[in-house]
């Protein structure tokens, strides 16, 4: 079981990171973190974890805890053995074996004298059967790195599991392996991740925000569905308000012009009767505090309105602003682009593939690559834009433009500032003005245009060049991603869905992600193995 109570974190210097949030996760349960990038989710998970400590709260937690990491750099100087908590044992258990009889590792084992079974079986599970527990984690790839810690669960049997986006490295099959896990175990489960198949695997969505935690009962497709009739009921609000808003105005303005008929007529009224001038002076100023105070009463209901009017629309999502809208390629639906013919690449003296590759890409196709980690699909995409030769075989193409996004988003120059990029793509003449304008509908003010873009977060980069693209007059004829949903947060994602679903021209994908892959209607695959 977890317990926070009134937990508030901050970096030093700034602000808080949230204030005063309290969450109960009971045993058995399976829950997971939604909010937006940067929101504190994966901090929070590292309080759980007692990683890091809170600034105040208190954190109870009862059971054995696991905890598996987003980033492993930390961890690159350790062997794997260290990383699993085993290596102390397992010498243990060898100086046990060769007779040594100090009691000092009797109590470093505690009885765990299946530890080295349970080992096998875990990396077994995770297909790592052939790791070497002396070798380095720096070694390794993200997925397997990924994969070590994950064997680490089954190893320690821990009681509460905390999963910092345990999918980004992973490949089709390690994802499905931790699906299956996470639907058998009894331990008590929580995580961080844009993964929807594993998020639907949760009973409870926790929703983190500057208002603090929301509690959903239910798994992510449920939490979604929430989501949308909060959002359509958001919308009704803002109607409702923006109704009374106009309202309050005419009744202002037909109250103030009331008035002036009103003290119009008096005045005449008075001038006619032969009223002192005096006295003339002070019913005037009389009118004039009368109409001042009716103004700031009339003002005042407006302000209010417009203040209520300005806080529902600040909680509206961002998705549909930032969708954008793709002009048509100029190349016709069913040109050949690119024909590969028993194409291979060899590292070394050895060929990447075991078959030769047969490929071809016509203008309007949606192709997804797929394979495990050491297929070799960032090695085909590099073959198909051109920056490596085929050892054998032959390709042949048409011209056309495409852009290339990788998983670090190196397409965009750290060194620009973000306004500076954007004018990279204005080859239609925009205004400055304009460009300022859709920079803030992609949610970056004004006091982020001079910002380096080396600075920004993924999910930044992602909205920075999506901008950029609806700058640009002329759509890519092939637009090519590489792991698109790595390290975004799922209104990222479906920033990217809505944008990609409308693009005519021609798209490949290398994606693990079924979800994102269905939904933007990928009609071929390309499998390497």
């Amino acid at each position: 079981m977890i317990l926070l109570q009134d937990i508030s974190y901050g970096f030093p210097g700034g602000n808080l990171l949230f204030n005063a949030v309290s969450l109960t996760v009971q045993s058995h349960t399976k829950s997971a973190l939604a909010g937006s990038n940067g929101v504190g989710k994966s901090t929070l998970l590292k309080i759980i974890g007692q990683e890091i400590q809170p600034l105040e709260g208190n954190v109870t937690v009862k059971g054995d805890l696991y905890y598996v990491p987003q980033m492993f750099g930390n961890f690159d100087h350790l062997t794997v053995a260290e990383c699993l908590q085993i290596d102390k044992k397992l010498n243990a258990i060898q100086k046990i074996t060769n007779g040594e009889v100090d009691e000092e590792y009797f109590d470093i084992l505690n009885d765990d004298w299946d530890i080295e079974e349970r080992c096998l079986s875990a990396l077994s599970y995770w297909k790592l059967e052939n790791l070497e527990l002396t070798q380095k984690l720096k070694n390794l790839s993200g997925g397997q790195k990924t994969k070590v810690f994950l064997a680490g669960i089954q190893i320690n049997q821990p009681d509460i599991i905390l999963l910092d986006e345990p999918t980004n490295h992973l490949d089709l099959e390690g994802r499905k392996l931790l699906y299956s896990f996470i639907e058998k175990t009894d331990a008590e489960v929580v995580m961080v991740s844009h993964d929807r198949t594993l998020l639907n695997l949760a009973d409870t969505i926790f929703e983190l925000s500057n208002q603090g935690i929301s509690t959903y009962g239910g798994n992510y497709d449920f939490y979604a569905e929430q989501k949308e009739i909060e959002q359509e009921a958001l919308h009704h609000d803002i109607y409702a308000k923006e109704r009374a808003l106009k309202k309050a105005k005419e009744k202002e303005r037909e109250t103030i012009e009331r008035k002036q008929k009103l003290d119009a007529r008096g005045k005449q009224k008075q001038e006619k009767s032969g009223v002192a001038r005096i006295m003339m002076n002070t019913m005037r100023n009389n009118a004039e505090k009368n109409a001042s105070k009716l103004k700031g009463i009339h003002t005042e209901k407006i302000n209010g309105i417009s203040g209520d009017l300005r806080d529902l629309r600040s909680s509206l999502k961002n998705t549909d602003q930032m969708k954008v809208n793709f002009n048509n390629s100029n190349l016709h639906s069913g040109k050949v682009l690119i024909n590969m013919e028993g194409i291979n690449f060899k590292y070394g003296d050895e060929n990447l593939w075991k078959d030769n590759i047969g490929l071809e890409i016509r203008s309007g196709d949606r192709i997804s690559v797929k394979g495990p980690n050491g297929a070799g699909k960032t090695t085909l995409i590099k073959l198909l834009l051109g920056s490596l030769k085929p050892s054998e075989g032959k390709m042949t193409g048409s011209a056309f433009n495409t852009i290339y996004v990788d998983q670090e988003y190196s397409l965009i120059d750290q060194e620009l500032n973000i306004c500076d990029f954007v004018q990279q793509f204005n080859d239609n003449g925009m205004q400055e003005s304009e460009l300022k304008t859709l920079l803030s509908r992609f949610l970056f003010g004004k006091e982020t245009w001079d910002k380096k873009c080396g600075m920004l977060s993924g999910g930044e980069r992602l909205r920075l060049l999506l901008c950029g693209l609806s700058v640009n007059s002329k759509a890519p004829d092939m637009i090519i991603l590489d792991e698109p949903t790595n390290n975004l947060d799922l209104q990222n994602v479906e920033i990217l869905t809505a944008s990609v679903k409308d693009y005519k021209g021609t798209l490949l994908v290398i994606s693990h992600d079924e979800v994102f892959l269905e939904e933007i209607g990928v009609d071929r695959e390309v499998v390497l193995g």
